[in-house]
């Protein structure tokens, strides 16, 4: 199946770039290459479109500015080189965030999540939306989500970590995926906060599968790599780690 986008970026360089790259990916159709925020608005205003890859510092109209002035919002996943607007652009619910100069891997990447995010919208109708109450009592080991298929029940400690894909959740463990119809901000709070960890806008991480922690990344168990936060990693360090830090000196 073939997706729409559209490219916004006031910059032509970074617009032929961007335009290169989506070029190569047979799924999507380019529908406009927009040089303004507003020119972006006057499209959107009149044409459906799935995807929009836009650049965030512009002037008159913004990219954050233009995602909120829609009523109907496609997938939005910023492109820009400023990484100071990461953590605002994923309170407006976009998508993904690439940091400039793009790569074709990245690009690629982020658009494998937002198809893989519109083909999970076609199956929600299809998933019983009622929630299942399920305890988090210290006494519980396990939980249970709705999928396509059922009913389904995970232990905590074969979840290794969480990806948010907007309205829904990607849950990783050693061996398999599972899609949850739950937002990340609503999962954290139901999850047991003495194993799962938020690191980053987009990340929850299970910190007993924590095997490295650099300034920037998280690894996990099985080879997993997650991106963490500044704030976040030192929440990270008070809350689970400095306490079991070996110390080269006894007291």
């Amino acid at each position: 199946m073939t997706y729409t986008c559209i490219i916004v970026d006031d910059n032509e360089i970074e617009r032929d770039a961007i335009e290169m790259h989506l070029k190569k990916i047979p799924s999507l159709n380019i529908l406009a290459v927009c040089s303004s925020g507003i020119e972006a608005s006057q499209i959107l205003s009149t044409t459906s479109v799935d995807i929009v890859f836009s650049d965030i510092d512009m002037p008159e109209l913004s990219g954050m500015d233009l995602l909120k002035s829609l009523k109907q919002q496609p997938l939005f996943i910023f492109v820009t080189s400023f990484t100071e607007y990461a953590a605002e652009s994923f309170n407006l619910d976009a998508l993904d965030f690439i940091v400039k100069p793009a790569t074709f891997e990245r690009i690629l990447k982020a658009t494998n999540k937002a198809i893989e995010y519109l083909e999970l919208k076609k199956l929600v109708g299809k998933i019983p939306q009622h929630v299942d109450k399920s305890t988090n009592s210290d006494g519980d080991d396990h939980f249970f989500f709705r999928e396509t298929k059922g009913i389904t029940k995970l232990k905590y400690d074969d979840v290794i970590y969480i990806e948010s894909m907007g309205d829904f959740s990607k849950l990783f463990t050693s061996t398999d995926k599972h899609i949850v119809l739950v937002s990340l901000k609503n999962l954290e709070k139901q999850l047991p906060s003495k194993i799962f960890s938020r690191v980053h806008k987009q990340y929850i991480i299970n910190i007993n599968h924590i095997a490295t922690l650099t300034n920037h990344e998280v690894h996990l168990e099985h080879h997993f790599i997650v991106p963490i936060s500044a704030s976040n990693r030192q929440e990270l360090l008070e809350k689970a780690i400095d306490k079991k830090i070996l110390s080269r000196f006894l007291k």
